[in-house]
């Protein structure tokens, strides 16, 4: 009996001791010791917290693994809270989302009972004037009830020079706009693949059968609603096609709003338009639940009010009532409503460009998803969702996208109030010559002053064509990988001139000069990866000793946007300007580029999903057959619309040279634009497939040519025997020879690089014809390989040809390939310079299956 209390007493003792070593209970004292160590190190050593208890004679107590424990804890708790803060952030969204998508049912409920009570009056009309009446009174009622579905308002002139007058203006305008915005004014269509949800951008409309084009769009963003109202009167801080606003007066009203007179100037987006401008009111106010509106309209004659500046160059188009209703959302953010409707003058613009003009869905893109785009990129910068590298401000970043989107239209626009003035064209007038000799204008926003030290200026060369069947993202997204297609290097050295100390030290282009590659290094990206701000670094490959001087690194900051094909009615475009290597926040740009505008929208045929590997975009064959197996794209029909401009500074002497040289290159450049754009258009099937065409270069058959002649040349001897007199047969046997054969290009100080590899060739280096670019020779030899590679490379260029050692080198993957002989060949283009060099890697293997 004793003998069992005893080890109950011993049972118990070690129960207690064991739930005081489990369970401590704290000092605030410790608990502030422990904070401040968790804030420097959250996760902090054994020997770091053995250093603790030794440092803090507070925690001299506790054991080392009780102070684990606890910091395990507070990571966790710290994992809690954060988890529910997002949860809370969510809930939010989705509770106001929620409210939205109510909100926008109940509107579309009065749309569909609107509707189904318009269709039964319009019956009941029709059968009673199909018994009274003729065929043309039922049409004269079937008309007057389409007007009755668009009523246009007509309002008395009102007092220009009475404020209330224009309160009235106002007034009429806000209830017009709210009617849009939460109303059935417009019949509205929800754009395809806007779908809503809490990280979503919100719900995209476009209209039908109305007035103009007009786009509206509700979202979410966590920004408070004086803030959103800030951004959004900012118009060119988000809207690219603005020039300029002016407020010319602003009158404040009773009811604590404010009445401004605006005029505003757009960019044309192409050269085959003028641009448009808009004479509105602008009315900020606020509602009695806490929103704030920001409605506006053009002031016309039959809207009454103050008559707008004259202007010259621009046509006058129409903003009927538009705006945005900013409501705050529980819980922080706001709710926005937005609502862009014009009116753009479509009868003033050439007949091929008026479904561009004709487009809700492009004012969608450009103007109402731009705005909330823009708002949402805030607001995930200034929480700090957003990290940039480099060092740069988010703000500086969209400043330099700004300015080269603005540096471009300028460009395509060629503004007589900016000092540009048309220059005479040598005869044929594809290619637009203008000129700007008043750099003042310019100084502290565009360029730099070292450009016109010399009495030059500025000169541009622009030029538009109308493409078929090309999808605008396709295009850029080829231009932006592939810039050796269509760039020329010495063209980019003499328009990189502009930032030198003397800009005009680099000697006048010579086009066809020596290949280059390209490098490009990401800045930043939008929210939605709708656009890319990147580093470009443009590599010369110099053959000649002439050559090394320019042969230098050069870098581009380039702007990509719209290369999303799922984007319906975007455009795409490509823009680039020439910086150095300080690549200061304040930097001189001095921008080139293409955009290119869809003109019709899409069939419901499939989207074009093709690769922009150089070689599989051109999988055509002869009588446009394509490979088996590829789905149809000959529903795919597409008219867009192309438009390039390149800017070149010029020394007042040497105007002339630079423009014939300028005016060459851009017929250049539109030459290799067109040859891509055939080369990547989807065609229709054939129904005789045949064998898989030959990927390639649009200069692969050349390329071919030249490979082979120059081996006969240097060697004496056939690379193989050609079996067929076609013009791609060449191309054919070379792309299906045994052995590896590959080119590269050569640089004076830096590795080779590979340009093309026929299939062995990509097969041995185990990649793709995309990735091969990125692939330099020295990577892939031992070191050997190297050394001999060097001891023989005075004798290929002297003698043209050397024969190298058996020896192994290695794939992209890292896998040992051996070889019996190699042959290397300079390759000789039809001038007899040097283009580029050539290997052929003979009875090739993969060591590990060798050894297997």
């Amino acid at each position: 009996m004793s003998m069992a209390l005893v080890m109950h007493n011993k049972e118990a003792l070690n129960k207690q001791q064991m739930d005081s070593s489990k369970y401590v209970r704290y000092t605030p004292e410790q608990v502030e010791a422990l904070e401040r160590v968790y804030a420097e190190c959250p996760k902090p050593s054994s020997l770091r917290r053995q250093q603790l208890i030794r440092e803090c004679p507070i925690l001299s107590n506790i054991e080392p693994k009780q102070i684990k424990v606890w910091f395990q804890n507070r990571r966790c708790r710290e994992k809690q809270r954060k988890e529910a803060s997002r949860l809370q952030t969510v809930n939010r969204k989705l509770t106001a989302m929620n409210k939205l998508l109510m909100e926008e049912n109940d509107r579309l409920q009065k749309q569909v009972s609107h509707l189904v009570y318009e269709n039964g009056y319009m019956q009941q009309q029709l059968h009673t004037a199909s018994a009274t009446t003729t065929d043309n009174s039922c049409e004269s009622v079937v008309m007057s009830g389409q007007q009755q579905q668009n009523p246009t308002p007509r309002c008395p002139q009102k007092d220009a020079n009475n404020p209330a007058g224009l309160l009235a203006i106002a007034e009429e305008t806000l209830a017009e706009f709210l009617s849009k915005a939460t109303g059935t004014a417009v019949d509205w269509v929800q754009m395809i693949g806007m779908k809503p949800g809490p990280d979503s951008m919100g719900i995209v409309a476009v209209s039908r059968n109305c007035s103009g084009v007009a786009a509206r769009a509700c979202g979410l963003v966590s920004l408070e609603p004086t803030k959103v109202a800030e951004i959004l009167k900012d118009r060119p801080s988000w809207f690219r096609d603005c020039r300029c606003v002016d407020v010319l007066s602003s009158i404040p009203t009773g009811n604590g709003g404010t009445i401004e007179l605006m005029y505003m100037q757009t960019y044309a987006p192409t050269t085959l338009a003028a641009a448009r401008d808009f004479w509105t009111l602008r009315y900020t106010t606020s509602l009695e639940d806490g929103s704030l509106v920001i409605c506006e309209r053009s002031l016309t004659n039959s809207t009454g009010g103050p008559t707008g500046p004259p202007t010259s160059g621009f046509v006058r188009a129409e903003m009927l009532p538009s705006g945005y209703l900013v409501r705050p959302c529980e819980g922080g953010g706001s709710i926005i409503h937005i609502v862009d409707h014009v009116d753009l003058n479509v009868w003033s613009v050439p007949e091929v460009l008026r479904p561009l003009y004709e487009s809700s869905k492009m004012i969608a893109q450009k103007m109402t998803m731009a705005a909330l785009r823009h708002i949402r990129q805030i607001a995930q910068e200034t929480s700090g969702e957003i990290q940039y590298g480099g060092g740069r401000q988010p703000a500086v970043l969209r400043t330099f996208s700004q300015r080269l989107c603005r540096g471009f239209n300028d460009a395509i626009n060629g503004f007589l109030d900016d000092g540009w003035s048309l220059m005479g064209s040598d005869g044929v007038e594809d290619v637009t010559i203008m000129i700007n000799s008043t750099p003042n204008k310019f100084l502290g926003s565009q360029y730099n002053a070292s450009m016109f030290s010399f009495g030059g200026g500025v000169l541009c060369a622009k030029a538009s064509m109308l493409l078929q069947d090309v999808p605008p993202a396709l295009l850029v997204r080829f231009l932006r990988e592939h810039r050796s297609e269509w760039a020329d290097y010495g063209v980019d050295a003499f328009a990189a001139a502009c930032l030198k100390s003397s800009p005009y030290a680099v000697p006048c282009a010579r086009l066809g000069g020596f290949p280059s590659s390209q490098v490009i290094l990401p800045l930043a990206h939008t929210v939605e990866h709708e656009e890319f701000l990147e580093v470009v670094r443009l590599e010369g490959h110099a053959f000649s000793p002439e050559d090394v001087a320019l042969a230098r690194d050069m870098y581009l900051l380039q702007l990509c946007s719209g290369v999303d094909e799922n984007a319906v009615g975007a455009s795409a475009q490509l823009v680039f300007a020439p910086i150095d290597e300080s690549f200061a926040d304040d930097a001189p740009l001095l921008p080139s580029g293409f955009r290119v505008i869809p003109l019709d929208p899409k069939t419901d045929g499939p989207a074009a999903s093709r690769t922009l590997d150089l070689a599989s975009t051109l999988e055509v064959g002869p009588g446009g057959v394509r490979p088996a197996g590829e789905a149809d794209l000959s529903n795919y029909n597409l008219r867009s619309v192309l438009t390039i401009a390149f800017q070149f500074t010029f020394e007042s002497h040497l105007r002339d040279n630079v423009a014939a040289m300028a005016r060459h290159y851009v017929r250049s450049v539109v030459g290799s634009v067109q040859r891509v754009a055939i080369a990547i258009a989807p065609s229709r099937l054939d129904s005789n497939i045949g064998t898989k065409s030959l990927p390639g270069p649009p200069e692969a058959v050349t390329l071919a040519q030249w490979v082979c002649g120059s081996y006969r040349i240097h060697t004496g001897g056939e690379l193989f025997r050609v079996d067929c007199e076609a013009d791609d047969a060449l191309l054919k046997q070379l792309w299906n020879h045994s052995d590896a054969i590959m080119c590269c290009s050569l640089k004076t100080n830096a590795s080779p690089v590979f340009t093309f590899a026929n299939q062995a060739g990509l097969d041995m280096l185990e990649t793709t014809m995309v990735a091969l670019q990125d692939i330099m020779l020295d990577k892939i030899l031992d070191e050997a390989g190297r050394k001999i590679l060097c001891s023989e490379f005075s004798k290929i260029m002297q003698q043209g040809f050397a024969y190298l050692p058996a020896g192994i080198c290695v794939s992209s993957m890292g896998r040992p390939v051996s070889y019996e002989q190699a042959v290397a060949w300079k390759v000789l283009n039809d001038e007899d310079s040097n283009h580029c060099l050539a290997f052929m890697f003979i009875n090739w293997s993969f060591a590990d299956d060798e050894q297997r």
